[in-house]
């Protein structure tokens, strides 16, 4: 499934048939490579944001919340970095074919959504995991992130 839709722009279309890009998609190890990147920077981020988040909710007694989240938060965003650019790297391999894939859609909407929750959270100040609100974005900042591994997975067979 390579192929890019006749009705695709043409920038798209050029970055189809562009070098780097061909040989991404042609060199056995290339894409293998970039998957196995993708899913060690994803680790990192949910990693470190499942025990930062089970901490708020209180699950990970004897943590001091926002001390811990200092000092594993660098870690996340790495991690998202991480797989942000070999997942855009993957992404340009195969355009056409990723952007008519529902799970593709429905991951990067939970991604979208994963950042903005993100954002509120970090925006309205320090960490309390004594706020209602606090802790009801980290529940849902599990099942988001839950829910962009699914879509990940399912991107393969949709």
């Amino acid at each position: 499934m390579t192929t890019t839709p006749a009705a695709a722009p043409a920038v798209l279309d050029a970055l189809h048939h562009w070098a780097p890009i061909v040989w991404l998609r042609v060199n056995p190890y290339a894409y293998p490579t970039l998957e196995t990147l993708h899913i060690l920077g994803l680790a990192l981020v949910f990693g470190t944001l499942w025990v930062v988040d089970l901490a708020i909710l209180g699950w990970l007694q004897g943590l001091e919340v926002r001390q811990l989240a200092r000092r594993v938060l660098p870690w996340t965003l790495i991690g998202f970095l991480l797989a942000a650019m070999t997942g855009l790297t993957m992404f340009a391999t195969n355009v056409g074919d990723l952007i008519a894939n529902p799970a593709f859609v429905l991951k990067m909407g939970l991604l979208f959504a994963a950042g903005t929750n993100a954002a509120v959270l970090h925006a309205r100040g320090a960490i309390d995991p004594l706020l209602r609100t606090t802790r009801l974005q980290a529940g849902l900042s599990i099942l988001i992130w839950i829910s962009v591994i699914t879509c990940g997975r399912w991107i393969a067979y949709l």
